[in-house]
């Protein structure tokens, strides 16, 4: 399969990425582009703002959570009819998991999908410095994979004597540089940066900033090298006895919580819910008054309850709706934001507690630092996920708010490290905690989701 593709890679976050490649991705849409969007790594929030440029979802690449022939199916299966594919880095360009390895870091990624890569240089306080640094990356690794380099708050003045000296001692090209933009800078908050719904103006940003890069970046030579990335594999990487391949016999109705409040989504995880027979229905725990009809199941991912505690807990009529679903033994899956829902109290971002849907007894409330951060790996007590065998799974974690009941039915590990701990609820019908799975990473956590669900419709009907 032919798609032209380049990778956006830096050597630290807050070099520019995310700005830089939301710039490109719309330059590209204005040049009538079709563009599949990617994001290193496990992130969220990077991909929603791909999503809001691209019109389409924004999927993640990620190879603490798969392998090399799942990644370039994901890959290849989320650009088919499109035209050219944009990746955003994770990080520095060779962090990686535990903090001392490249292991799941973007140069994995970009070696794993031969896909070349472009270096952002933040240049501020920076001349002739430039040329060293881009050196060791370029030859810390014996195939580095970087094809090019971006010059970032770079002035314009200097560009053309600072590209002809990296040319002239590197074997690199430079495609070009990005001035200072005040007026097009994204704000963050604790999890990152914020949502770009939250941007009155961020559609105006982006023209703007799409107009300076068709002036400063040489996109022709970017298109160029997209181009030159070799083909790839469009072969299922799994056969029909895979646990990728469960069907169920019949389809389940299940709702996904979806909102303001729960956004941390995963597309390619509902993709395969979808391909093993799940029928989706999105539903707003702050705006619906009540579930769905028919529903057999009910899942809720992270995001940031925490902004909207006061308006989840006015909102009684759904909190009521779903612990009594819980209560009929309606399958109830919960990760991070979602699991903080179903405390009994969950504190705000003033450390103010209130009322969530109850399922968990205890409390969430707010830290001053994040819990538990990255990657690990967890195994279930039981060696299972709720009706399903289950071996180790990859996951991570990211969160400012820890719980007074984070539960004991799964083991913990940092890969790298001796750390581990004790976390998530796990009954016949619940899967709860902190932890974000992809379930990729493992399909007999989706495997064993849907048959919990199945269970629960047989005996209902």
């Amino acid at each position: 399969m032919k798609i032209p593709r380049f990778l956006i890679c830096a050597g630290a976050s807050g070099s520019g990425k995310t700005l830089i490649t939301c710039g490109l991705l719309q330059a590209l849409i204005n040049r009538d582009k079709k563009v599949a969007s990617f994001k290193c790594g496990p992130d969220y929030i990077d991909p929603m703002f791909h999503t809001k440029v691209i019109g389409t979802h924004s999927r993640n690449l990620d190879s603490f959570f798969v392998n090399e022939p799942v990644l370039n199916y994901l890959l290849s299966k989320n650009c088919k009819g499109m035209d050219i594919a944009v990746m955003e880095g994770v990080m520095g360009y060779y962090d990686g998991a535990g903090g001392i390895t490249s292991k799941a870091s973007a140069y994995e990624v970009a070696s794993m999908t031969k896909t070349p890569a472009v270096l952002i240089v933040n240049c501020k306080g920076m001349s002739v410095s430039i040329v060293p640094y881009i050196k060791g990356f370029l030859e810390y690794k014996e195939n580095s994979q970087i094809k090019g380099v971006i010059l970032n708050q770079m002035p314009a003045m200097l560009y053309p004597r600072v590209k002809q000296l990296i040319e002239s001692e590197l074997e690199i090209q430079v495609l070009g540089y990005v001035p200072k933009v005040e007026d097009c800078v994204i704000e963050s908050r604790h999890l990152g940066l914020i949502l770009p719904n939250e941007i009155a103006d961020f559609k105006e940003r982006l023209a703007k900033l799409a107009k300076v890069l068709e002036e400063t970046i040489d996109m022709e030579k970017l298109l160029l090298l997209a181009e030159n990335a070799p083909d790839l594999e469009e072969e299922i990487p799994w056969d029909k006895d895979s646990e990728y391949a469960f069907q169920l016999e019949q389809p389940v109705r299940i709702g996904i919580a979806r909102d303001e409040a729960f956004c941390f989504i995963y597309e390619d995880n509902l993709q395969l819910l979808r391909n093993m027979g799940a029928e989706l229905v999105e539903f707003s725990p702050l705006h619906d008054e009540k579930l769905p009809k028919n529903l057999y199941g009910l899942i809720f991912y992270g995001g940031y309850p925490e902004l909207f505690a006061k308006q989840l807990e006015e909102n009684h009529s759904m909190r009521e709706a779903i612990k009594k679903a819980y209560e009929k033994g309606m399958p109830v899956i919960a990760e991070c934001g979602g699991f903080m829902y179903l405390h009994e109290t969950m504190e705000d971002m003033e450390a103010k507690p209130h009322k969530g849907v109850g399922i968990i007894k205890g409390e969430s409330y707010r830290t001053s630092k994040l819990g538990r951060f990255g990657y690990i790996s967890l195994k279930s007590k039981t060696n299972r996920v709720l009706e399903e065998n289950c071996d180790e799974i990859p996951a991570h974690e990211f969160h400012y708010f820890d719980s007074t009941s984070c539960g004991s039915d799964f083991v913990a590990k940092k890969p790298f490290s001796s750390r581990s701990w004790e976390c998530i609820h796990l009954e016949n019908h619940l899967l709860a905690g902190f932890p974000h799975f992809y379930y990729y990473g493992n399909p007999a956590v989706a495997k064993g989701i849907l048959k919990s669900c199945q269970m629960y419709k047989d005996k209902t009907i």
